[in-house]
């Protein structure tokens, strides 16, 4: 499609001082509220160090909403199928609700499976220094990478953060060699194997969703608006025709060829499925013309491949969202739902989506078909941002919430716990900072995905986010390593390669930004840590 339209919200400023002085200060009601409470909650232990903890898990927080939700909406909000205020309520009710009703401890499977801590002497603050030094860190190197526009890990931020200070620890405790044991190297390689599978897999699926729809939808739907563009001109061309044709008349014959076009005209306003006009018969030449012209109109069929293809898309699509939020942002859930009970369930609901989808379609006959197109486009793309949404809220925004609850526990008991808990309260407040974010620091990733990297609108975005699910799913019923960051912006590429319009140039920076995000949120977590260590009390 070659005039894409304008996206919705990039192009509007968030600089609008109500809406900045309402989030600033729900954002400072709701931390002075959780301090309240925070303090209570930790029997008044380590005052300080619960409040920089705050501080540090907020802020983390709040950057997860400036660069890894603002990248999981850029596509929505950059075809225009989101307005910022849309998306901001979606992510306030999906994302957070996504991380309360399926959300788990991160805490345990990140030092199971990044670090082995279990070697050093460390004492239950020194650990709570680490989950600290790890949230500072991501955070900051989030913000820059918000900043420049960046879409990166959150999670390899937070992993290189917990990675820099437990290295940190152990050289502080046991030396080099016992440092570098603590990490698990291997689970590092798988890390940065996904800086390439992640967005290989996502452009290379996007690009066959894509090449599927704009072949079969809209380079149909192009053909068929030049060809009624065409029809439209015949019937300008006819009608000065025949007002030049009537000038040329006698008084006499004026109103012998008034009244017959008068009475053709009335019969052929009234017909609408006919072709004969119910027998009757044409007397002027020029209404037998545009009663030709309507017949060819209408043979075109200027709906069917809406009606045809898009129904099935539909159905295709919630098989894959579906699924996605069953193994991806359900899995922690105790669902025990069978494989027959799983087929059965995606059968059901991909039936409902071609159904509703099909009728919504046939509402539109007679519409303007690519407007038609985009509008249901829009609404499937609004299903797969909010299923999106909640499968990111189950999983990443504990990256702030798990090092933060571990920290919490730490002061709280004194003790290392296994198994950590993450109040409701702390859910909350996160996810308002999460929200906050999104609206004050959001803008230049979300201009990144949806705009500078390939123009989009609501089918090109609606494919780039199917295929980023599509790839999640893959991913965890193989056991892959990926980045469901990576994975969007390889899908934003693929639908750029179909259009041949990719910024190639802009990709360098970001893959630049994807290889240093580990270590650099990993030093700068090593130099937090020393610091903390050196300069606190426990």
């Amino acid at each position: 499609m070659t005039d894409q339209p304008a996206p919705t919200g990039i192009s509007q400023t968030i600089s609008r001082d109500p809406l900045n002085l309402f989030f600033g200060l729900l954002l400072l009601v709701s931390t002075i509220v959780f301090l309240m409470w925070g303090l209570e909650y930790t029997n008044h232990n380590q005052v300080l160090i619960f409040i920089l903890a705050s501080f540090f898990g907020l802020f983390m927080a709040f950057n997860i909403g400036g660069n890894d939700v603002a990248n999981s909406f850029g596509t929505s909000v950059g075809a225009g199928t989101l307005s910022m205020k849309q998306a901001l309520i979606v992510a306030a009710i999906f994302e957070v609700s996504g991380a309360v009703i399926a959300g788990g401890e991160v805490t345990k499977t990140i030092r199971g499976d990044i670090v082995n801590l279990s070697s050093l002497s460390i004492a239950p603050m020194q650990f709570g220094y680490i989950m600290m030094s790890s949230l500072l860190s991501a955070a900051l190197w989030l913000l820059f990478a918000s900043k420049k526009g960046y879409p990166v890990s959150t999670t390899h931020s937070i992993i290189g953060g917990i990675v820099g200070a437990s290295i940190s620890a152990g050289l502080i405790l046991g030396g080099g060699e016992e440092s570098l044991a603590l990490v698990k190297w291997d689970k590092i390689g798988t890390i940065a194997l996904s800086w390439v599978i992640s967005p290989v897999l996502g452009g290379l699926l996007s690009y066959l969703f894509f090449s599927f729809v704009k072949k079969s939808v809209l380079d149909y739907n192009e053909r068929i608006a030049l060809e009624l563009a065409a029809i439209k001109e015949e019937k300008r061309v006819l009608k000065d025709k025949n007002e030049a044709f009537f000038e040329q008349l006698d008084e006499k014959s004026k109103v012998t060829h008034a009244k017959a076009i008068s009475s053709d005209l009335d019969a052929y306003a009234e017909e609408d499925n006919d072709e004969e006009m119910d027998g009757r018969e044409i007397e002027s030449a020029y209404v037998k013309e545009l009663q030709s012209l309507r017949i060819k109109k209408r043979s075109l069929n200027a709906n069917k491949a809406l009606e045809n293809f898009v129904p099935l898309i539909a159905a295709i699509a919630t098989i894959i969202i579906t699924a996605m939020l069953l193994l991806k942002g359900l899995s922690k859930l105790d669902i025990n739902l069978s494989l027959v009970d799983t087929c059965l369930l995606l059968g059901m609901l991909a039936a409902i989506a071609w159904i509703v989808t099909l009728a919504l379609t046939r509402t539109l006959r007679g519409k303007n078909v690519r407007k038609s197109t985009f509008f249901v486009f829009s609404w499937m793309q609004v299903f797969t941002a909010c299923a999106f949404a909640f499968s990111h809220g189950s999983n990443d925004i504990a990256n702030a919430m798990g090092p933060f609850a571990a920290i919490m526990d730490v002061i709280r008991t004194g003790a290392m716990g296994g198994e950590v808990p993450i109040p409701s309260l702390a859910m909350v407040s996160f996810g308002i900072a999460l929200v906050a974010g999104l609206w004050f620091i959001g803008r230049e990733v979300i201009l990144t995905v949806g705009h500078h990297l390939t123009e989009m609108h609501p089918a090109s975005g609606f494919c780039a986010e199917l295929a980023a699910a599509g790839v999640v799913l893959m991913a965890s019923l193989l056991g892959i390593p990926v980045s469901s960051t990576h994975i969007l912006i390889g899908a934003v590429l693929g639908i750029g390669i179909v259009n041949s319009n990719s910024n190639w140039s802009l990709m360098r920076p970001i893959g630049l930004a994807w290889v240093i995000t580990l270590p650099a949120a990993g030093i700068l977590s090593g130099i937090v840590f020393w610091i903390l260590n050196s300069f606190l009390i426990y």
